[in-house]
């Protein structure tokens, strides 16, 4: 998985970014984020804010304008914060970028699922919190892995065959692990998910340092319209592309999983990037799920990654 990385803006960008990446300030050093998120909003509205790396002690604060992020910066940077017990902040106005591959130019990177304009793609911040994170992955630690030629996984519900692609719907492995309990209750009660459903297939993913995840559409025969994914232990960048030879078919029943082998050498390809802090909850559905390949670079620069995958099995 890919580490995110926040760069400094180009000279005289500085003043067009809404985000801000403000060090000796988060959960590591006693400072949760709603409460960093009221101290920032006397400056204008915040969209969010997320951790900048795994430290726990840096984080990205998004503005909805970046004339807010700009005034924050002139306001605190380097000063006591009376909202914050008093503590030195140290600021500087930043743009989300994945390591750039050799032949690949940089995708720029949102850090909200609205500002890619992919409809039917949505992700919730901060959807589990870090303790209910922390005993999710004791609790998978004990499960039974599956070894696969780059990274492990766990079944539930049904097994996912890699040869065919598909749910053997007739060999049932059981109810879902109670683990998952209350992230399908959470599911279930949020106003924010469009549709209301019972998830019955559960895979999880972890992914070694190193370790991508090649552009692909999820089996369309295999799984229903829609699938959550849980990110844990670390953050990860996931892009998004629409190849020009592509079409969508969200009611097409036959289509397979489909892969393509060497992305890079599509030239007519739109392409946009979002940041998966850990305990955020991404759902493809509608277009973003039966149109775009989501895909997670290879890179130097690694983290390692699991992740908890949910959907519903087709008949």
């Amino acid at each position: 998985m890919v580490m995110p990385r926040f760069v400094r803006p180009k000279e005289g960008d500085s003043e067009s970014s809404p985000n801000l990446y403000v060090a000796n300030c988060g959960p590591a050093v006693g400072l949760q984020f709603d409460t960093i998120v009221s101290a920032f909003s006397s400056f204008g509205e915040v969209k969010g804010v997320y951790a900048a790396d795994e430290n726990g002690a840096r984080v990205i604060v998004s503005f909805l304008e970046p004339a807010s992020a700009h005034s924050a910066f002139i306001a605190l940077n380097g000063r006591p914060c009376p909202h914050l017990g008093g503590r030195s902040l140290h600021i500087r106005h930043s743009i989300l970028q994945p390591p750039s591959s050799r032949g690949m130019a940089s995708v720029p990177v949102s850090l909200n699922a609205s500002d890619l304009n992919i409809p039917g793609l949505y992700l919730f911040h901060d959807f589990i919190s870090a303790v209910e994170e922390e005993q999710l992955l004791q609790a998978v630690d004990t499960g039974s892995w599956i070894s696969l030629s780059k990274r492990r996984v766990q079944h539930y519900g049904y097994k996912f065959c890699y040869d065919t692609r598909n749910v053997d719907t007739k060999q049932h492995l059981g109810a879902l692990p109670s683990f998952v309990s209350f992230i399908l209750e959470r599911i279930s009660l949020s106003p924010d998910i469009p549709e209301k459903l019972d998830l019955d297939q559960l895979t999880v993913n972890e992914y070694p340092p190193g370790v991508g995840l090649s552009p692909h559409i999820d089996t369309h025969s295999a799984f229903e319209g829609l699938i959550f994914s849980l990110s844990l232990a670390g953050p990860c960048i996931m892009e998004f592309r629409r190849y020009t030879a592509g079409s969508w078919a969200p009611k097409t029943a036959s289509i397979s999983d489909t892969e393509v082998e060497n992305p890079n050498s599509c030239s007519e390809v739109s392409r946009k990037a979002i940041y998966l802090p850990p305990r955020s909850m991404l759902l493809l559905s509608g277009e973003a799920r039966c149109a775009w390949h989501h895909y997670i670079p290879h890179h130097k620069l690694y983290v390692q990654v699991l992740n908890v995958y949910g959907c519903i099995a087709k008949a």
